[in-house]
């Protein structure tokens, strides 16, 4: 463990009878609540039409993600949290299992990542809402400023809702599944009519790996990234009702509901639409609007926009509310101002943490802006999300490695030999998600800015989390406490 042991305790460390006047978070989150929310955090249509940009063969790279990443994910997730249940989930996982500033920065990496990702969601909700207002307003998401602005109104109406709640706030997140899961059938269905009409001009020649893999390499990161979400609960893990049995089953059910869709999903997208024509934002209402028109019904292009918007309303409500809980318990270990950790008087929840994650990521989003287009500055956003996303889960599968190490039966919910092939598997995996990143995707005018934005960006945000935890965090470490706190 760091020098810094004598800060003040995690939430997780607290009782009711150790503090009285300690945060206390209720909790709300039932077995479907769960589901639905691993269904709405895992599966992610905004980042289907990036992938599927790059052609069939990304079909292949999702079945070895969901191979050697995803299954390894959900072992780890349930392992973790049956032996360190909690509020915190990837900085308490490896905090308890490498020591203190392993899991700051780890909390650190997928609270940033979310500065970032949660953005990008709220652009691609623009990309898609305009559909609700007809062909004539299709192009006002190609619009920088009004882009801005409507991200920037529904991130301020997300954040709100869940400084009310989670209570409230995991409406949002359900119906949002709801609508991910319907958006989700509306497109595979088409697929499949248009298929059995029409066939299809996707040959075996379109899932072979192209001449110039160049662009095919981002993609693997970012299907990693797409898989990453079974661990947000955990998160979250003290506003679980009975965890411990809640959690295996919600990891179970999410986890598969989630795999079967986005490669139905990729496959639906790839037969609608041309790879060259995919929009990284639009391309999911592209496909839709394609497929609708062949078969005739294309009335329903506005009423599928309007359920996808829904959709990605929620998917960026389960982010903010989960990743904002890093930055609550960090500030209750005192790694970060101790103010982060305050709980809303009258609604119970991290308020401060969230408002400070809307600012940061807002005046991220309006930086990026000044110098992209909209299609880039999504990717921008989202690659280095996928660099910052990953490296918890270098923890993650490491703590599989040690736990498996160190094996004495009886004590967690897997043999030695699961912990060890899920954790090698993991590892490796991930290792070879945060390299391929760094390779541009196609929408990449720039090679120059963008590795300069992805390399600054990252040493950037591991040095700021150096900075908060040995300077910022030792220093008050060693101040006294406050009468009432000691």
């Amino acid at each position: 463990m760091s020098s810094t042991t004598n800060a003040a305790q995690p939430l997780v460390a607290r009782s009711a009878g150790d503090a009285p006047d300690a945060p206390h978070l209720k909790r709300v989150l039932g077995r479907w609540d769960l589901v639905l929310l691993f269904v709405v955090a895992v599966f992610n249509l905004n980042v289907v039409p990036s992938i599927a940009a790059n052609g069939g063969v990304t079909v292949w790279l999702w079945m070895i993600s969901l191979a050697l990443f995803f299954w390894p994910q959900g072992i780890a997730v349930i392992e973790l949290a049956h032996r360190y249940p909690g509020e915190g989930g990837v900085y308490l996982w490896a905090k308890e299992v490498f020591g203190d500033f392993h899991g700051f920065l780890s909390g650190w990496c997928y609270w940033t990542n979310n500065m970032m990702y949660v953005p990008t969601v709220m652009l691609y909700f623009v990309g898609v809402s305009v559909f609700v207002l007809g062909p004539s307003h299709h192009a006002l998401a190609d619009k920088k400023s009004f882009a801005l602005g409507a991200s920037l109104a529904l991130f301020a109406v997300l954040v709100v809702l869940n400084v009310v709640g989670l209570g409230v706030g995991k409406w949002i997140n359900n119906v949002g599944a709801i609508g991910t899961f319907v958006a989700a059938a509306v497109l595979i269905g088409l697929g499949v009519v248009v298929w059995l009409r029409f066939g299809t001009t996707v040959t075996a020649a379109d899932f072979r790996i192209p001449p110039n893999p160049r662009f095919m390499l981002n993609s693997f990161g970012v299907i990693c990234f797409g898989l990453v979400g079974l661990e947000l609960a955990s998160v979250m893990g003290d506003e679980i009702r009975d965890p411990r049995r809640t959690l295996p089953g919600a990891v179970a059910g999410g986890g598969l509901i989630s795999g079967v869709l986005y490669i139905g999903a990729t496959l639906t997208l790839l037969v609608a639409v041309s790879k060259s024509e995919i929009s990284v934002l639009q391309g999911i209402v592209q496909a839709v609007s394609h497929l609708a028109t062949r078969v005739g019904v294309a009335w329903i292009v506005a009423p599928f926009a309007l359920m996808l918007s829904i959709s990605i309303a929620g998917i960026g409500s389960a982010w903010l509310a989960g990743s904002a809980r890093i930055p609550f318990v960090a500030g209750l270990d005192r790694y970060l101002p101790a103010w982060l950790g305050k709980v809303h008087p009258r609604y119970s929840t991290p308020y401060a943490a969230l408002i400070v994650h809307a600012l940061v990521s807002a005046v991220l989003v309006v930086l990026n802006f000044a110098g992209s287009g909209v299609q880039e500055s999504f990717q921008k956003l989202l690659s280095l999300a996928v660099v910052l996303q990953l490296v918890p889960f270098l923890y993650v599968f490491g703590a599989l490695l040690k736990i498996a190490a160190r094996y004495v039966p009886g004590e967690g919910r897997y043999r030695r030999g699961t912990l060890l092939a899920a954790g090698v598997s993991g590892l490796l995996t991930t290792i070879l998600g945060i390299v391929l990143a760094f390779f541009p995707a196609q929408q990449i005018t720039s090679l120059r800015s963008y590795e300069i934005w992805m390399v600054g960006g990252t040493l950037f945000f591991v040095g700021l989390a150096a900075f908060f935890f040995f300077v910022y965090g030792r220093r008050k470490a060693l101040a006294p406490l406050p009468p009432r706190a000691a």
